[in-house]
C-alpha cells in the first residue's frame, strides 16, 4: 500500500538527494558571495570585536569544583558589572577626549559642536547605566544571599575606572567621605594605583572648563564690563522691591517683603563680592572661580544670541553629565538596600548608608551651572549689549563682514580675528 503522505509525490530518497544538492549549491555559492571571507583566520565581526574572548570572560565561582546547583543569577551579576565597566570605559574615552580640545588658550568655534555631541553621549551612557539597575533587581534579595558569600571581599568600591571617570570629571578629593575609614586610593595597589594617582595631577573636565568660561568676553571692566552693569540692574531691582515693601500699609506684610529684600541683597552679596565667593567656595559650595561664575551667567543672560547658542548648550550638557551621575548613584544605592538591607558591604564599608551619603553636592562637579538660576533676573533688566558685541554675536553680520571682505586670505579683512568677534570660545 502506497504511503499516502508521498502519494503522488517525490520519495525521501529522492527529497534527500535534491536537499544535499542544494546545499552544495549553497556553500558553493557561499564561498563567492560571503563578503570575501574564505576561512576562520579573515577579519569578520567575531574576530575584530574578540566574541569569543568576550563571551569567555563569564567565570561562575558558584559552578566550580563540580558544584550540583550553581547559582543561576551570578551570571547575571557578572555580565551587568562588566557591561558597567565597558560603558565607564567609554566614558573615560569621550572625557578625555573633550579635555583634550579645551586645553588651549583658544578655543575654536567649529569645535564646540564635536564638544557637545561627546557630552551628549556620555549623559546618554550614563542614563542607559541608571536602567541596567532595574535589571540587576530582577534577581531577588533571597538569590543574591545564595551568591553573596562568593563575592569575598570584593566590592565596587574597588572599580578603578568608575574612580578614574570621577577623577577627570572634576570631584573634589577634599570632598570624599572616607569609606570603611580609609583613602579610597589605598584599595588600589600597582599599575591601578599609579593610573589614579596619574589621574590626579592631570587637569580635569572641571578644570579646562572653569579655564573656557574664565575667558568669556564682555566679562572684563575695560570692555563691555558685563559685571558692572549687571549689579546695576540687581540694585536696580532690589530698590524698587523695597520701595514697593516700604509702600505697604499692612504692617505685618511690609515687614514680610522688607525681610524678602534683605535676603536678596545678601545672595547677591555671595555673587557681587569676590571674597565671600572664594570663602564659599573653600568649604566646597562652589566649584567655579569667580571669574568663571561670571562669564557662566554672562551666556545664560544672552543665550539667545546667535553666537551664545553653542556654548549654551554645552553648559546644559554639563548639567545633564552632573544630574545622570547623581541619578546612578542613588540608583546604586536604592538597589544595594533592596538586596541587603542595612548589613555590612561585602568590602567592608556600612554599604547603604555609605552610598547614600555619596548622593549629596559633595560628589557633584557642576551644581554651580544650576545655582546660577539663583541670579538671573528678567528680559527687561538685562544690560542691553554694546553696539560692538552686539555686531560680534550676530552671524548675520558675521556673514556679511565674510562676503563683503577683498582677500579671503587676509585674516583680518575676513573672518576677523577672535577679538572683533566677541565670543564664549
Amino acid at each position: 500500500m502506497a504511503c499516502p503522505y508521498f502519494a503522488e509525490k517525490s520519495r525521501p530518497s529522492d527529497i534527500q538527494s535534491k536537499s544535499l544538492e542544494n546545499r552544495q549549491s549553497i556553500d558553493a555559492s557561499q564561498s563567492d558571495h560571503n563578503n570575501g571571507i574564505i576561512n576562520e583566520n579573515q577579519l569578520s565581526y567575531k574576530t575584530y570585536l574578540k566574541i569569543p574572548q568576550l563571551l569567555s570572560a563569564q567565570s561562575l565561582l558558584s559552578s566550580e569544583g563540580g558544584k550540583v546547583t550553581p547559582v543561576h543569577d551570578e551570571h547575571l551579576f557578572i555580565i551587568t558589572h562588566q557591561a558597567f565597566e565597558l560603558w565607564f570605559k567609554q566614558i573615560i574615552f569621550d572625557i578625555e577626549s573633550v579635555i583634550k580640545v579645551f586645553d588651549c588658550e583658544y578655543l575654536e568655534e567649529r569645535n564646540t559642536l564635536c564638544i557637545i555631541q561627546r557630552l551628549d553621549r556620555v549623559s546618554q551612557i550614563l542614563e542607559l547605566l541608571c536602567n541596567q539597575f532595574p535589571i540587576m533587581e530582577t534577581m531577588t534579595p533571597q538569590d543574591f544571599l545564595e551568591m553573596r558569600a562568593y563575592l569575598a571581599k570584593s566590592s565596587g568600591f574597588q572599580s578603578m575606572q568608575f574612580r578614574l571617570l570621577e577623577i577627570k570629571l572634576g570631584v573634589c578629593d577634599e570632598l570624599r567621605i572616607l569609606y570603611n575609614k580609609v583613602h579610597y586610593t589605598d584599595v588600589f595597589f600597582g599599575e591601578e594605583k599609579d593610573k589614579i594617582f596619574k589621574a590626579r595631577t592631570e587637569k580635569s573636565l572641571l578644570d579646562v572648563v572653569n579655564n573656557w568660561l574664565e575667558r568669556t568676553p564682555g566679562v572684563e571692566a575695560n570692555g563691555f564690563d558685563f559685571f558692572g552693569k549687571y549689579k546695576s540692574a540687581v540694585n536696580g531691582m532690589i530698590d524698587q522691591n523695597k520701595a514697593h515693601a516700604e509702600a505697604c500699609k499692612d504692617l505685618a506684610k511690609r515687614q514680610l517683603l522688607l525681610e524678602e529684600c534683605q535676603s536678596q541683597v545678601d545672595t547677591f552679596a555671595t555673587l557681587f563680592d569676590e571674597n565671600l565667593h572664594d570663602k564659599l567656595r573653600a568649604k566646597g559650595n562652589r566649584r567655579l572661580t569667580h571669574k568663571a561664575t561670571l562669564g557662566a551667567l554672562f551666556i545664560y543672560l544672552y543665550r539667545e544670541e546667535p553666537r551664545i547658542h553653542l556654548p549654551f548648550q554645552i553648559l546644559q550638557r554639563l548639567m545633564d553629565i552632573d544630574s545622570a551621575m547623581l541619578k546612578f548613584r542613588y540608583n546604586h544605592a536604592c538597589m544595594v538596600q533592596r538586596m541587603i538591607g542595612s548589613k555590612i558591604g561585602t568590602g567592608g564599608s556600612s554599604g547603604y548608608m555609605y552610598l547614600r551619603s555619596t548622593c549629596g553636592d559633595r560628589y557633584r562637579v557642576f551644581p554651580d551651572f544650576m545655582n546660577l538660576s539663583t541670579y538671573l533676573i528678567t528680559r527687561d533688566r538685562i544690560p542691553p549689549l554694546s553696539a560692538k558685541y552686539k555686531h560680534g554675536m550676530s552671524i548675520h553680520n558675521w556673514m556679511e563682514d565674510l562676503s563683503s571682505s577683498k582677500d579671503d586670505g587676509d585674516e583680518e579683512s575676513g573672518i576677523h580675528s577672535a577679538a572683533s568677534h566677541p565670543s564664549p570660545t
